[in-house]
């Protein structure tokens, strides 16, 4: 690749505080907040106009697992309150029932999540990049940011890294590896996908179909129609989505649809692209036009062949691709498969999580979609190796493959978010490293907060 000079230039101090969040998603605001109300000066920097990432903008809506306690549970009751959410409910599976928190209203939700960072006095820095993070040897001590008004400099004592993709992280050194990491085979992740959604479906003929279809296995479906608003969970359509293919010819390379309902709109999940470098801008812009292409043809199909969609039609599409699994970074700890199906237990854990399992495979095959034991996660799959006063929150954090079916969802990063947020206001407070806090200090203030952090606690 041919390469150009770029000149050197001093870049202007915008401003230095005790902790920069990077990544306003799902997992930011919550470590954000968490700092802020442990008396910090907190700096949030989202490259969106709005909070939430994934759950908002990408129309996912969902947590796939209960909020059990802390700030993530004090979203959800928030929202609940305010009518932007319904009450838990139990999907039923071919495995058994996965306890979830009902979907969100995503447009009310970014409000609320703004509403919590401002209440806590953090300063949110919208429609910002940043370029990259600023070392003192292996030190990271701000990050240069870029926006409407140039570029300039942030000044922190610590950083969190909740950018889903470990992009500061990366680029402050710390090893990763990519998707299963497999050696001698091409990288292999999670596909992307893009949800959208769908109005005037009418919701009680669709419940009344899925009832006697045997073509959704996993459902959940309320006993009434008044619950049908937030409450109705379905995924499968397998034999019908295949009798379409046989009948059209039209290529719909996702079989296993989910359809879901917040606040009386269908969300749709069905899109599929396989092997997509997201860090490359050519293969992510294919991946988002061929998702364009598959949402119009998804649509016709729920309209021809599934009832309640009759008179229904495309509503509203996500401006932002859904991305599941890129970088893992390696931490002092890598969560495995076995701790995440066996539920190990760490003494320095910062919360116990009830996510599904949920993994979609790289080659393509059907959703494994699974409610498993509780399992609890380590402070140290949130401390990268080689690089001081940066933490990492979400799903880019230290678990492999299989384990990264648990932690990508919303409960897990939420949780770490929340946990992030307040090891950094120890370590602030401490004048030490985040790799060096006390956990035991860290998990008093979480228990404070209402974070169960074990099993048993939940009982």
């Amino acid at each position: 690749m041919r390469h150009i000079e770029e000149p050197a230039r001093q870049i202007p101090v915008l401003m230095n505080v005790d902790i920069v969040v990077v990544g306003g998603g799902t997992t930011g605001p919550l470590a954000a907040v968490a700092a802020a109300r442990q008396g910090k000066s907190v700096v949030l920097i989202e490259r969106f106009g709005s909070l939430g990432g994934n759950l908002t903008l990408g129309l996912n809506t969902k947590p796939s697992g209960s909020m059990v306690g802390g700030l993530p549970l004090e979203l959800w009751n928030l929202a609940r309150s305010t009518g932007a959410a319904g009450e838990d409910y139990v999907a039923r599976t071919k495995t058994g029932g996965v306890n979830i928190a009902s979907p969100c209203d995503p447009e009310i939700m970014k409000m609320l999540l703004t509403r919590l960072c401002a209440d806590a006095g953090v300063q949110i820095l919208f429609e910002t990049l940043v370029s990259r993070p600023i070392l003192e040897g292996n030190t990271v001590i701000g990050v240069v940011i870029e926006n409407k008004g140039g570029r300039s400099f942030i000044g922190a004592k610590v950083v969190i890294d909740c950018s889903a993709d470990g992009d500061v992280a990366a680029a402050a050194g710390a090893p990763f590896i990519m998707g299963s990491g497999e050696d001698g085979e091409s990288l292999k992740m999670q596909p992307v996908g893009m949800y959208f959604t769908m109005s005037d479906v009418d919701l009680p003929a669709l419940a009344r179909w899925a009832r006697t279809t045997d073509d959704i296995p996993a459902q959940a479906i309320p006993a009434t129609d008044d619950k049908l608003d937030y409450g109705l969970w379905l995924t499968g359509f397998n034999k019908t989505v295949q009798a379409y293919k046989v009948e059209t010819g039209i290529d719909l390379p996702r079989e296993n649809i989910t359809l879901k309902t917040a606040n009386g709109l269908m969300y749709v999940n069905a899109t599929r692209v396989l092997d997509v470098d997201v860090f490359s801008p050519v293969e992510f812009s294919a991946a988002v036009i061929d998702c364009y292409r598959q949402i119009d043809e998804y649509a016709r199909f729920l309209i021809k062949k599934v009832p309640g969609f009759e008179k229904s039609r495309i509503s509203q599409i996500a401006p932002v691709l859904g991305v599941r699994e890129t970088r893992h970074i390696h931490g002092e700890y890598t969560l495995t498969a076995n701790d995440v199906m066996k539920g190990t237990s760490f003494e320095d854990t910062i919360a116990v999580d009830v996510s599904a399992f949920d993994v979609h495979a790289p080659k393509g095959e059907d959703v494994d979609f699974q409610g498993l034991q509780p399992y609890e996660i380590p402070y140290r799959c949130m401390v990268p190796m080689g690089v001081e006063q940066l933490l990492v929150a979400g799903r880019c954090v230290s678990a492999d493959h299989v384990a990264h079916g648990r932690t990508r969802n919303m409960p897990a990063c939420m949780a770490m978010g929340q946990a992030a947020g307040v090891a950094a206001s120890i370590a602030v407070s401490s004048n030490t490293t985040v790799r060096h806090i006390s956990t035991d200090g860290l998990q008093a203030i979480l228990r404070k907060m209402g974070m169960p952090l074990h099993a048993a606690d939940l009982q």
